[in-house]
């Protein structure tokens, strides 16, 4: 059995390193379980992380252990996820008392590194939820940390499993617009969404670095790996004009507040069960309030953003994020010498649906709901000719179908090879949240931020060499 377990650590180890060669297997059978510890036990935790793994790999992981700062959310955690294992308030403890295999990490993002860093020196793996972390000194301890210990890392980066991410990387890797210049690419996060992360903990930098950091670390993650290279400079413009400060009236939070019947961004928690369950009914804890709101006066990130970044293989971004868009959805083009791609998912009136706004994010988070087959489209135009259409089918549900995949890869067929090289390592994580953070600085100094400042690592003008 201790075979197996050092074909499960060698899997992880491949993953980590972003290698194109074949996966080891691992084929645990009931007597020995990988054994699990997850730290953070808010909705993405105790869900995607946790009651999903539960539900489809019981046979070969177990949970040995819950960690968190609020032992309300750790009961609730313990039920929902339907485990027995013991819950621990200190980390620290957790991994001296269950000797864990692997270590998830999904706490808020600002502490991401502390549970990283202590899990890798105490001679672990993890896996982490994106973002990696939220500022440059905060990435380099974490780099500093995974060399030193000899320990794997990998990042949780499901959007580039959806089916429609993973045939714009094979249209580009083809060639089929020849060598790629440039790319816009422009995020449209509604005002159920959008709004969301400023009633969150996210609504302020020093917890989520900004949704530079928390939210768009998906996009520019994406974007290093479609076009297999590395970001070197970032020039950046953003500010704070819809929600925080600038609406005339606030209250404690939506559920007091004498605003509700004016109010257009009123939410109502009480209808939300699971939300009750975790959050309300634990605020005496630590005091977060899921429904906290999104005009108090400390919120300090951005609510529109743009950015130009240039890449080591002298590819050009123009790349946006508003967050309080009419409509949920993403226009993405790309640029080539001898044509270009086209592609776009959710904009209502592309094909002339009623969408429900509020029930995007929603139906975007199910793990588990059966979905009727649907076909998205992608636009490839060669210069001089007609353009042609390259129908996909896709899913709504799990991130595109993304979170299912990225699971399988990880715990059910780490021994298929990938052609598109989908696994995540510490090198992807980091140079993702790069892009968010160099575009943050930029923005507080107005100058373009170097890439290669931040971090000792250096630019790749082509990641897969």
């Amino acid at each position: 059995m201790e075979v197996t377990r050092r074909k499960f650590l060698t899997s992880i180890s491949m993953l980590a390193a972003y290698t194109a060669f074949p996966l080891s297997s691992f084929d645990f059978d009931t007597t020995k379980k990988l054994r699990i510890v997850l730290v953070g036990t808010g909705i993405r935790g105790i869900s995607f992380w946790g009651k999903r793994l539960i539900q489809e790999y019981s046979d070969i992981l177990e949970f040995v252990g819950l960690s968190d700062i609020n032992p309300g959310r750790l009961e609730y955690a313990k039920k929902f996820m339907g485990v027995n294992c013991p819950t621990f308030i200190n980390f620290d403890e957790m991994l001296q008392k269950t000797k864990p295999d692997l270590i998830i990490v999904t706490t808020k993002d600002s502490t991401h590194h502390e549970f990283i860093i202590k899990g890798l020196n105490s001679g672990y793996d993890v896996l982490t939820e994106k973002p990696l972390t939220t500022d440059e000194n905060k990435c380099q301890e974490i780099l500093n940390a995974e060399r030193k210990s000899g320990k794997n890392l990998i990042v949780g980066f499901n959007y580039r499993w959806s089916p429609y991410s993973t045939k714009i990387k094979e249209l580009l890797a083809n060639n089929t617009i020849g060598k790629i210049t440039s790319v816009d690419f422009n995020w449209y996060l509604n005002t159920y969404h959008g709004a969301s992360y400023f009633r969150r903990w996210h609504g302020q930098k020093e917890s989520g670095g900004s949704l530079w950091v928390h939210k768009a670390t998906h996009h520019f993650d994406l974007l290093n790996w479609w076009l297999d290279s590395d970001p070197t400079e970032v020039f950046a413009l953003g500010d704070l004009e819809h929600y925080g400060k600038n609406n005339p009236f606030r209250g404690k939070n939506c559920r007091s507040c004498e605003h509700k019947t004016t109010c257009d961004y009123y939410y109502d928690i009480t209808k939300d069960q699971q939300s009750m369950n975790l959050y309300v009914a634990n605020e005496k804890y630590d005091g977060y309030l899921r429904d906290n709101c999104l005009f108090r006066e400390e919120i300090d990130i951005y609510d529109k953003m743009s950015a130009q970044i240039k890449y080591a293989n002298n590819t050009i971004v123009n790349y946006s994020l508003t967050t309080y868009s009419p409509f949920e959805g993403w226009r993405l083009a790309f640029n080539g010498t001898e044509g270009r791609i086209e592609a776009s998912l959710d904009i209502p009136y592309d094909k002339k649906t009623k969408v429900d706004q509020a029930e995007m994010h929603a139906k975007e988070m199910e793990q588990s709901a059966l979905e009727e087959a649907n076909y998205e489209t992608i636009i490839v135009h060669k210069l001089w000719k007609d353009f042609e259409k390259v129908t996909v089918p896709t899913e709504k549900g799990g991130h595109g179908g993304g979170d299912q995949r990225l699971h399988d890869k990880i715990f059910k067929t780490p021994n298929t090879e990938d052609p598109f090289a989908r696994s995540a390592g510490l090198r992807d994580g980091v140079m993702s949240v790069l892009i968010g953070i160099a575009a943050r600085n930029s923005i507080e100094s107005q100058k373009p931020i170097q890439i290669k400042d931040l971090t000792d690592l250096t630019p790749m003008p082509n990641r897969g060499k």
